[in-house]
């Protein structure tokens, strides 16, 4: 796809008046410099927008490619620099969070308070034997405590893991267990659309299927009072160890290559890839990119819809937002309870100024909107909103233009975000003060972030022609390595074939014309559910796991208006074919079945029953043949290297 071929929207006279990065030459400047001299970019920004207790001497050192490394002699803490530095700068007054509870219930946390909070409970963490360089696991709801009990790790120099409050029991003792944790921090419920589901006793389960020998202690925030179980030599309520515990804590000083977080994301193998981030260069992007791809102010409201337990989380909610010294909306529930109105009564309640989400939630609040007018976004007063952001996937054009129409009254830009886990930030994304706007394209790359498209043997290719997104030169907010598996991380994302780039994973295409880049999906075998990136390998294993039923899985992603890419999975049992309503209610025990092994986002939407898998001759599954099917076209490639091709007519039959 072209991406001249959607209307273009000039920049309105609003978003470029005192901008951080008013047009754009003032964008070519900031590219012209970095590629004048790349290292002395960054570390201009970097002494700019971050306190250094030992200021560092070098910027970027490349003499362990890929293993690259930014200001690494430079000591900082990241808590010290979302916080204190707040304080210290005269804003301890000023709101920090504005927290809705799924009922709606408020509470405000200005900055003097919210650091006293999390030095409390980095004392706990103190007392509890956690010390720098340990991992903390985080396995909670959205809440204020979960972003203190970040900033509490980051404060004593602990590593954290958050995980999301979606993933079963088994997918947290598969984390637990990666990273070694020591102790894991939780709450004991999250309430989510008007219902309190369990957290604690997920991870109870968790620890006893064993392999969690390492967690010491578990804190226990209480949420709605809920009962739980209860191990006395183990848990501990976190009010309680905070209460005993002084509202004054020292920062760790630490490295600025020191991990900060390793967070869990899927790869094209059956095994969770622990993606491991820095504290210095993960910080500088942080901050950087919420200032300029946001063009934040200090009155500003900014609301990310995302959850703690994904990258989004961590960067546009726990981290950059505070390292500017920004109020920030934090949202426990669902956009769709008590009604699909929920967002925008939200947006006009704390008139929020800058909001960003994913399409995944805009698609579905565009088909409620058009099914009740009571919730559409013009029964709101929405005048506050002066940005709009959206993350997790490409944003088809037509929803594009109605979140602009309907929710920014045809005058907010929309800052259409390409990034990923691994990059810890925005890498491709318009400016709102700089950048005219394309619907469906993401635009052009931040400044001094090398982005650019080649072919399969790392050569460029030309604008208007696709390709593999990769990025040329490392930047300070990349991923480190792959926690505990430096060999896994130099394949995955720097194969010898593309010659010393980063590999995106992503497909992509420039426009001929303006040089805007476009994402076209996923390269490789990692599906985009609802911004959710899910690997087919983990899915089809969870299937193949239920040894009582199926003998053998495939799992394909096909296009789903709601959520982008919907899981399609391809089942031979180990039994007759099922047909009517026995195939129905078979289709549904295994997706509770794979609910329970990774997650809710993990179930299939669709399962199909067959005799057998297309194979060739060797043995080998033919996937894309399962797309087409899954899609419902007509195959129309070359079958004559299958061993069986009529099973392509049976899978085509939907249960």
């Amino acid at each position: 796809m072209s991406a001249n071929k959607a209307k273009t929207h000039p920049i309105p006279i609003t978003a470029t008046k005192s901008a951080h990065v008013p047009d754009m030459d003032a964008y070519r400047q900031l590219v012209a410099e970095a590629e004048a001299d790349y290292s002395g970019y960054w570390s201009r920004l970097a002494r700019e927008f971050l306190s250094w207790k030992t200021p560092f001497t070098q910027g970027l050192d490349d003499s362990r490619a890929p293993f690259f490394t930014w200001f690494e002699d430079g000591t900082l803490n990241v808590s010290y620099n979302c916080l204190d530095r707040q304080v210290e700068r005269g804003l301890g007054d000023k709101t920090a969070i504005i927290f809705e509870a799924d009922d709606g219930q408020v509470t405000r946390i200005d900055y003097r308070e919210l650091l006293a909070r999390t030095c409390r409970m980095a004392n706990v963490l103190k007392a509890r034997g956690v010390k720098k360089g340990d991992r903390v696991v985080i396995y909670m709801s959205m809440s204020i405590e979960g972003v203190i009990a970040m900033q509490a790790c980051a404060r004593v120099g602990a590593t954290h893991s958050v995980v999301f409050g979606g993933f079963s029991a088994q997918s947290l003792r598969d984390r637990i267990q990666d990273a070694g944790a020591v102790m894991v921090v939780t709450a004991d419920e999250q309430v989510r659309g008007g219902k309190q589901l369990p957290l604690k006793a997920i991870v109870d389960e968790a620890i006893a299927l064993g392999g969690c020998e390492s967690v010491a202690n578990v804190l226990v925030y209480r949420r709605t009072g809920g009962a739980v179980g209860w191990n006395a030599s183990r848990d501990r309520w976190l009010h309680d160890e905070m209460q005993a515990q002084s509202p004054a804590c020292e920062p760790e000083w630490v490295g600025a290559e020191h991990p900060l977080f390793v967070l869990y994301t899927s790869g094209s193998t059956g095994k969770p890839k622990g993606v491991q981030h820095s504290s210095g260069g993960y910080l500088l992007h942080a901050a950087l990119t919420t200032l300029w791809t946001f063009d934040l102010r200090p009155d500003d409201v900014f609301w990310c819809t995302a959850d703690i337990g994904w990258v989004t989380g961590h960067t546009y909610i726990t981290y950059g937002p505070l390292a500017l010294g920004a109020t920030e909306v934090i949202f426990e529930g669902v956009p769709t309870y008590p009604d699909a109105g929920r967002f925008w009564k939200m947006i006009q309640d704390h008139r929020v100024s800058v909001f960003y989400t994913a399409p995944t939630a805009i698609r579905s609040l565009i088909k409620a909107a058009e099914a009740d007018e009571s919730v559409h976004p013009k029964r709101y007063d929405l005048s506050s909103l002066r940005i709009l952001g959206s993350v997790g996937e490409p944003i088809n054009p037509a929803a594009w233009e109605w979140f602009h129409q309907h929710v920014g009254g045809g005058h907010c830009p929309v800052v259409d975000t390409f990034w990923q886990t691994e990059t810890g930030g925005h890498m491709i994304t318009p400016l709102p003060g700089a950048t005219p706007l394309v619907p469906g394209s993401c635009t052009l790359p931040f400044p001094g972030i090398a982005a650019a498209i080649v072919d399969e043997t790392g050569n460029d290719v030309p604008n208007g022609q696709g390709g593999i997104l990769v990025v040329k030169k490392p930047w300070p907010s990349m991923i480190r390595t792959i926690w505990g598996d430096p060999e896994r991380f130099k394949s995955s994302y720097y194969p010898p074939e593309l010659k010393g780039c980063y590999l995106a994973g992503d497909g992509a295409i420039r426009d001929a014309g303006t040089g805007y880049f476009t994402i076209t999906g996923r390269i490789d075998d990692v599906l985009n559910v609802s911004g959710h990136r899910m690997g087919t390998m983990e899915i089809e294993s969870a299937l193949v796991s239920c040894t009582e039923l199926v003998a053998e899985a495939a799992v394909v992603g096909r296009p789903d208006e709601t959520t982008g890419e919907a899981i399609c999975a391809f089942v031979v049992l180990k039994r007759t074919r099922p047909s009517g309503e026995e195939a129905r209610q078979i289709a549904d025990k295994l997706r509770h079945w794979v609910a329970r092994e990774i997650g809710p986002i993990a179930k299939p939407k669709d399962i199909r029953f067959g005799d057998n898998l297309p194979k060739t001759r060797s043995g080998k599954i033919m996937r894309r043949l399962l797309r087409s099917v899954a899609k419902g076209e007509t195959i129309t490639q070359d079958t004559s290297t299958l061993e069986n091709p009529a099973i392509l007519e049976q899978l085509a039959q939907k249960n």
